[in-house]
Formats: structure tokens, C-alpha cells, sequence
């Protein structure tokens, strides 16, 4: 495998000083880029992201177009409940659909942990594929849904603003919902390892929907399988963990040994360092829909983000996935004036 020529990202992992901070965008391959919109023509999203080829076409498109410190695979975190059998339909401009969701003890005997190797295969021949073209240019990242998420949508059956059902499920069926968590877990952590094997260089755990749970809630339902995968995984790669709107429970998840934690632009960077400790790294935490504002402004707002960091053992990104509808100079440009920054 060849030498990664710019291993910014994965020295600031690793706590090391580095010339510059590193950047990349959440969502960066994907629907703001008139290149992939033209594979979206084309192929439906399962089939963009069951076809090494594609998914691989559409990791590069921002490394080449945008000029990010990182690639990340093109995949989806629904690929998980997908392999371990059930059904999952994703809408253009609708959203994922579950048809069968889990509600009762016999609906779990409906799934089962897969064998990541048959059922996701595709995932990494992909990533084959992607550190093949990437030729050591940039690290890869792989990812992966938190299992309370993907709770979530296994539950509720549909996107949801907040997923009332999945919590009640919860708290009325708690050890079943343990259960169906484990599961998860269980998957997640053999599909990872995989992931790393196959050549991803880091890998990001989105808890989305983390922050509709209380603090006693997410370090019920999420925190100790988030902690079961940091164990498992980051003794052969660095982990992020982004749980958006978690931050009550920063210092818990820098507890469990991540390398990095994501956090999302209601987060002041003072206080998230404050929380999670002077040691991990911290990854954000750009608003995106500032990305819709004139260029100028958002140089002078991403200088003001850069400098709340301090400009070491920071990885600039979004506090989440980048919108559609922003356009591609004003992707560009949050890429060009992190790059072009030095600290006062």
C-alpha cells in the first residue's frame, strides 16, 4: 500500500502538532456537486452504493474537485439493518423507509448478526478500489452508524424529527431494546474491522440522533455500545465519534479512548474543550447553512471558528453534513481558507 503523502488528518489523531489544521466536510461526496448529481441521473442510491466502481467515483469527486484533507467512503449507515435483514428503501427527497420495523421479541427473530463479508462485501471492494486511485494522496475514513441510531430508524420505520417511537420503545421494552442495541453493536464492530482491514485509514461513528436522548438516556442507550466499538476498533485505527448534540456527555465519550469527537456548531469550542479535555482532538464545527452566506463572510467566519479552536488538535469540518444547495466556490472556499490559516 502506498505512503499517504498527506497524512494531516491522521497525525492530528494522533495527537502530534501539526503545520496546519486539517480539513474535510461531512457529506463531501455527495449532493452539492453537480458530478455526482450527474451519477444520481443516472443510478438509484442503493445501486450508487453497492457498485465499487460508483461508490468510488463519487469518494474522489471532492478530494479532486474541493481539495479536502480526507476522502470518506460513499456509503450509508443504513447499510447496517439492510444486512441483517430488513428491508430498507431509500426515497429521493423522501428519505429511508423500513417497511417491517422492530417493535415486538418475535420481529427480532426476523434479524441476525450477518457475516460482514457476504452480506457487505461491496463496502470493501470499494474501499480497494478507492486507496488504489487515491494512490496515498489523502487518508480514506471510513464510517459507520452508532447503534442507538440505527435503532432508531429499525424502530420507527422512517426518518423522524424525534423518533418518539424509537424512545418508547425503550422505555417500555428496555431489555429488548438492549438486545436489538447489542446486535447492532456487535455488527457494527465486525463491519468496522473489515472496513480497516480492507484499507480505510480511520473511521467516523455518526450518532445522529444522539441528542434526543437526556444525559442519563444517552449513557444508557448509546454511549456504552459507542464505548464497546472505540474498545474494539481503535487498537488498529484511530475512531471519531460525532454525536450530534451530545454534548452533556463529552467528557464520557472522551473517556472511552476515541481519538477524536465531532461536535456540532451549538457547541462553543471553549466549552467542548473544556468538557472533553485537553488531550483528544476536536472536529468541527462550521454551521452549514453558513455556507450559504457571501464568500467574504464566510472567510471571516470560519477564521473566527479556526482561532476558537487554537489551531492544534482540531480537524475543521462541518457540525454536520453539508446542504444540498450549497454552491460548489462556497465549498471550496471554506476548504481554501483553513488550508490558507496560520494562528495569530
Amino acid at each position: 500500500m502506498s505512503v499517504i503523502k498527506n497524512d494531516l488528518i491522521l497525525r492530528t489523531l494522533r495527537g502530534e502538532k501539526t503545520e496546519r489544521v486539517p480539513v474535510w466536510m461531512m457529506r463531501q461526496a455527495g449532493r452539492y456537486l453537480p458530478e455526482y448529481m450527474e451519477l444520481r441521473r443516472k443510478y438509484g442510491f442503493f445501486e450508487r452504493c453497492q457498485t465499487p466502481e460508483l461508490a468510488c467515483e463519487i469518494t474522489l469527486q471532492p478530494v479532486d474537485i474541493i481539495g479536502v484533507d480526507a476522502a470518506i467512503l460513499f456509503s450509508d449507515i443504513l447499510v447496517v439493518p439492510q444486512a441483517m435483514g430488513l428491508e430498507v428503501q431509500l426515497i429521493e427527497s423522501k428519505g429511508p423507509i423500513l417497511p417491517n420495523p422492530i417493535q415486538t421479541s418475535n420481529d427480532l427473530q426476523r434479524i441476525h448478526t450477518p457475516d460482514v463479508h457476504e452480506s457487505l462485501g461491496y463496502v470493501f471492494k470499494a474501499i480497494h478500489l478507492i486507496k488504489q486511485e487515491l494512490n496515498g494522496r489523502v487518508p480514506l475514513i471510513g464510517f459507520a452508524g452508532a447503534p442507538w441510531t440505527l435503532l432508531c430508524y429499525m424502530v420507527q420505520g422512517k426518518g423522524s424529527k424525534t423518533f418518539d417511537e424509537a424512545k418508547a420503545f425503550c422505555y417500555q421494552q428496555p431489555q429488548l431494546a438492549h438486545q436489538l442495541l447489542q446486535m447492532i453493536t456487535n455488527t457494527t464492530i465486525a463491519y468496522l474491522h473489515q472496513q480497516v482491514a480492507s484499507g480505510a485509514d480511520t473511521v467516523q461513528v455518526f450518532d445522529s440522533w444522539g441528542g434526543l436522548l437526556s444525559k442519563a438516556d444517552f449513557e444508557t442507550y448509546s454511549l456504552p455500545y459507542l464505548e464497546q466499538i472505540v474498545k474494539a476498533i481503535q487498537p488498529i485505527a484511530p475512531v471519531i465519534l460525532f454525536a450530534k448534540g451530545a454534548w452533556y456527555s463529552l467528557t464520557e465519550m472522551a473517556n472511552t479512548g476515541a481519538a477524536a469527537l465531532g461536535i456540532d456548531w451549538c457547541t462553543p469550542p471553549n466549552i467542548a474543550r473544556q468538557l472533553a479535555g485537553e488531550k483528544i482532538t476536536l472536529q468541527g464545527n462550521f454551521d452549514p447553512a453558513k455556507l450559504l452566506s457571501p464568500i467574504s463572510e464566510i472567510k471571516k467566519e470560519v477564521k473566527n471558528m479556526l482561532q476558537a479552536f487554537g489551531g492544534q488538535h482540531h480537524i475543521a469540518n462541518l457540525g454536520h453534513g453539508i446542504l444540498p444547495n450549497v454552491p460548489v466556490d462556497h465549498a471550496k472556499a471554506f476548504v481554501d481558507t483553513v488550508k490558507e490559516w496560520q494562528p495569530n
